[in-house]
């Protein structure tokens, strides 16, 4: 029942942060080492920097 509990709140977890906009940095890393193990993955602090830029600009307006 314990185990259950973990993966249904890890489950709310990452529907809370894609909701937010935030992709899984677990996710991701297995998808960098497998798709490209010659590159070093990001950093937590900079898939966190580079996915708020992708959804928000860098920056820049996306007004007018």
């Amino acid at each position: 029942m314990l185990e259950t509990l973990s993966i249904v709140l890890r489950r709310i977890r990452e529907t809370a942060h894609l909701m937010v906009g935030q992709p899984d940095y677990q996710r991701y890393l297995a998808h960098a080492l497998q798709r490209h193990p010659e590159r070093p993955p990001m950093s937590h602090t900079e898939f966190v920097r580079a996915a708020m830029d992708r959804r928000y600009g860098k920056g820049t307006s996306r007004c007018c």
